[in-house]
C-alpha cells in the first residue's frame, strides 16, 4: 500500500507566557501526524522556546522526541513554578480559578515592577527561566538541525525594528532576548546591541517564512486574541487589551502586507515566480482565549499547562479534520474578511450602513 505523501507547512508561533503551553498542544497534534512534515518554524519569546525545543527534539531522535522534549520542557517550566513567590490566591486554587488577578504577592510584584526598573529590582540579573532553557535545550543540536529551519524574532531596542537570529546563531541568549519584557528583566545584549521581547515588532514574524522558497503553506498560531466582544471597563481589563493589541499589531502588518500581494498578483496577472503568493491558515479559538485573564500568563500550575495543552491540541484536530485537504492547494484564511472593516466611509451623525444597523438589531 502506498505511503501518503506528505504535506509541507510552516509554523509561525506567537508568544504569551505560560499560554505557550496552548502552542504546546497544537504542535503535539500536528508532530503526530506523519502526514505532515514542518519545514520553518518563526517563534517569539514562548513561540520562540517551543521551536528550539521541536528543533532540538527532532535532531536528537525525530518526531517522537520532539514531542517528549515538549512535554519535559513544559513539566521543567511548572517545577521551577513551585518555588516562585507569585501564586494563585488561596481561594482561586480552591475554586479552580486559573487567574492571577487577585493574588496578593502577584498584585505587589506588579506594582514594583512599574516603579522599580529591573537593573535596581534584580541587580544580579537573576533569570530562573533561563537556567531552565539552558539546561533543557541542546543548541548544538538546535544548530545542526536540518530536518527544520528555525527563526527566534527579538526586538532592537535603539532601533526599534525586529531581529531574526537562526541556525548556527541560536543560543540561550537569543531565546531569552526574544523573551524579555522590559518591565521585569534587563535588556539581553548580544554582539553589543541591545533586546527586548520580539512581541513589540514581531509575533511572530511572518517574513523569513514568506520568503521560504520551498515551502507555500503557512500556518499561523495565534494564542493572543485580536477580537473581544466585550469593551474593557476596568483599569486592568483596559491594560491588558492594550497590551494584546499592542502585541497583535506586528502580525496585523504583516498580514495585510501579504493580501496586498495578494490583490497585485490577481490585478496584475503576475508569475507566482517573481511574486509568489502564500497559502495562509490560522490555528486559533478566539472564544478559549478570551476566558484567560492577562494575568494568567504567569500561572505555570501544572493542571492549567495541561488545560492549555488539550485546548491546543482540541484546536489543531478541528483544524486539520476541517482543513488538511486544503494543505498544498489553497489558503483557509480570508485576509479579506479580516480586513473587510479597515477602512469604512466616515457618515454624518446619527446615520448608519445597512451592516451596522443590521449588526445593533441582533
Amino acid at each position: 500500500m502506498p505511503k501518503t505523501p506528505h504535506k509541507l507547512i510552516d509554523l509561525a508561533l506567537q508568544g504569551g507566557g505560560s499560554h505557550g503551553a496552548l502552542t504546546w498542544g497544537v504542535l503535539d497534534r500536528i508532530l503526530e501526524d506523519e502526514r505532515l512534515e514542518i519545514d520553518g518554524i518563526s517563534g517569539t519569546s514562548a513561540g520562540a522556546m517551543n521551536a528550539v525545543v521541536v528543533a532540538d527534539g527532532l535532531q536528537r531522535g525525530g518526531r517522537g522526541a520532539a514531542r517528549e522534549a515538549l512535554h519535559t520542557f513544559w513539566r521543567a517550566v511548572s517545577d521551577a513554578a513551585r518555588f516562585s513567590p507569585i501564586q494563585r490566591s488561596p481561594w482561586d486554587q480552591l475554586i479552580g480559578n486559573y487567574s492571577l488577578d487577585y493574588s496578593p504577592s502577584y498584585l505587589f510584584y506588579e506594582s514594583l515592577t512599574q516603579l522599580i526598573p529591573p537593573a535596581k529590582l534584580n541587580p544580579l540579573g537573576h533569570n530562573p527561566l533561563r537556567d531552565l532553557v539552558a539546561k533543557q535545550v541542546d543548541f548544538e543540536c538546535v544548530n545542526a538541525c536540518r530536518k527544520v529551519n528555525v527563526f527566534v524574532t527579538a526586538t532592537n531596542v535603539r532601533t526599534g525594528r525586529p531581529h531574526i537570529f537562526t541556525q548556527p546563531h541560536l543560543s540561550v541568549d537569543t531565546v531569552m532576548a526574544s523573551a524579555c519584557l522590559p518591565f521585569m528583566f534587563e535588556a539581553v545584549e548580544i554582539d553589543g546591541e541591545a533586546y527586548w521581547d520580539g512581541g513589540y515588532s514581531g509575533n511572530p514574524a511572518l517574513y523569513p517564512l514568506v520568503d521560504n522558497q520551498g515551502c507555500r503553506d503557512l500556518v499561523v498560531v495565534q494564542i493572543n486574541p485580536l477580537l473581544r466582544q466585550q469593551l474593557p471597563r476596568t483599569s486592568r481589563e483596559i491594560l491588558n487589551r492594550i497590551n494584546e493589541i499592542t502585541f497583535n499589531s506586528s502580525l496585523i502588518k504583516e498580514l495585510r502586507s501579504i493580501q496586498l500581494l495578494h490583490q497585485l498578483i490577481d490585478a496584475e496577472g503576475l508569475e507566482l515566480e517573481s511574486y509568489r503568493a502564500m497559502r495562509l491558515h490560522l490555528i486559533h479559538a478566539e472564544r478559549d482565549v478570551e476566558e484567560l485573564s492577562a494575568s494568567s500568563k504567569l500561572n505555570a500550575d501544572w493542571d492549567f499547562l495541561t488545560y492549555l495543552h488539550a485546548r491546543g491540541r482540541a484546536w489543531a484536530n478541528d483544524w486539520l479534520d476541517k482543513h488538511f485537504d486544503a494543505i498544498g492547494k489553497h489558503a483557509t484564511f480570508d485576509l479579506n474578511e479580516l480586513f473587510q472593516d479597515a477602512i469604512r466611509p466616515v457618515l454624518p451623525h446619527g446615520e448608519a450602513t445597512a451592516e451596522t444597523t443590521e449588526r445593533q438589531n441582533r
